[in-house]
């Protein structure tokens, strides 16, 4: 009897359950409010065009009636630039105008007939170098991050439109010139000058007294090195030629004498150059003969030995780098006073600082290389 009670009671419960749509186990868990994507909940209330709901009725002229308000939708414009969809649109677009830009430019190149050069003419174009501004200050104006592959094809697309400005410019064409230096001004870089002169050594002057300061080093010593000229006096006036005792006048006359009168002969006083190291001679300050050939060595080579006064101050280091520091300043004065010497200055490189300096020691060795002993025991 209970039995039957319970079955009954079973199926009174199943019959007063609403029927389940779902006939999954999770269908308990699902709600009944619909999904709405969050797309459709930006611009809700921006004004557009009104959507008739179902069972609306409509009027003759199409429009709805009063009697339910429709559903207002918001109208998307059209995008500006087709890349607008890419998240990466300035980039994009910038892009495009460059390859545009070059593709112009190469049809008028070869409309003028300037392409395709031949490797004689194109060697022979004036050089422009450029200096392009770097991935993190170009960051701004793309409004991305850029990375080595973006940086890399940006510049690829600048130096070819850099080239046909190199040959617009040596063609003489000047109207084509400015239109594509204004592109490439865009992205050129603030410290262009500065990064241009960064390979080119300053131009050494003469004051009003024709002295010439440089500076030279080597190792860690630094030298300052003033030269000035040797004052040379007028040779003294070349005496007459006086006849013999025994000779009469009669038999110089083709001589035409100039000076009747007896001169005396004066002596040629020859001027020596002076190389004074912290005040000191050279023979004193540097006891040893290979440091002093060592700083006589760019005079002799240049060939203006005794033709200079050499005064300097050096500081730091031992003989041999202070010796050096010397000899590199005053290579750079001879440079100075003699512009022609530069050829053979240069190859006997006298003129480039000498770069050869002791290895620092390291941790765990005896000095820079060497190691200790290995002992076993």
């Amino acid at each position: 009897m209970n039995v039957l009670r319970w079955q009954a009671l079973r199926w009174q419960t199943a019959l007063r359950r609403p029927p389940c749509v779902f006939s999954s186990p999770l269908a308990r868990y699902a709600s009944r409010q619909a999904f709405v994507p969050p797309a459709q909940l930006n611009n809700v209330g921006a004004p557009g065009r009104r959507r008739r709901r179902r069972g609306e009725d409509e009027d003759e002229d199409g429009e709805g009636s009063s009697k339910g308000r429709g559903e207002e939708i918001a109208v998307k414009s059209k995008p500006e630039s087709p890349s607008f969809y890419t998240g990466r649109a300035t980039y994009h677009d910038s892009i495009i105008e460059l390859q545009n830009a070059i593709s112009q430019t190469r049809g008028t190149l070869k409309t003028l007939q300037l392409l395709p050069l031949p490797e004689f003419a194109r060697d022979s174009l004036q050089p422009m170098p450029t200096v392009w501004k770097t991935a993190e200050e170009m960051e701004s104006e793309f409004n991305t991050r850029m990375t080595t592959t973006k940086y890399r094809k940006v510049t690829t697309l600048l130096n070819e439109l850099n080239e046909y400005l190199r040959i617009a410019e040596t063609a003489g064409y000047p109207d084509l010139a400015e239109m594509i230096d204004a592109i490439l001004g865009m992205f050129e870089s603030g410290k262009k000058d500065a990064y241009l002169k960064r390979g080119q050594k300053k131009q050494v002057r003469l004051d009003r007294f024709g002295r010439s300061y440089t500076v030279g080093k080597r190792k860690t010593s630094a030298a300052r090195v003033w030269m000035i000229p040797v004052k040379t006096h007028a040779p003294p006036p070349r005496a007459a030629i006086q006849p013999a005792a025994s000779e009469s006048t009669s038999d110089l006359a083709p001589w035409k004498l100039v000076d009747q009168q007896p001169t005396e002969i004066q002596p040629v006083t020859v001027t020596a150059s002076t190389i004074l190291v912290n005040n000191l001679p050279i023979s004193e300050y540097f006891p040893q003969p290979q440091d002093r050939e060592r700083i006589v060595r760019p005079l002799k080579v240049a060939g203006v030995l005794g033709k200079y006064n050499v005064f300097t101050i050096v500081r730091g280091g031992g003989t041999t780098g202070q010796s050096g520091a010397v000899a590199h300043g005053v290579a750079k004065g001879v440079f100075a006073h003699e512009p022609e010497t530069g050829a053979v200055l240069k190859r006997a490189k006298l003129l480039r600082r000498d770069p050869r300096m002791v290895e620092r020691k390291k941790t765990g060795l005896a000095k820079a290389r060497k190691r200790y002993t290995w002992v076993k025991r």
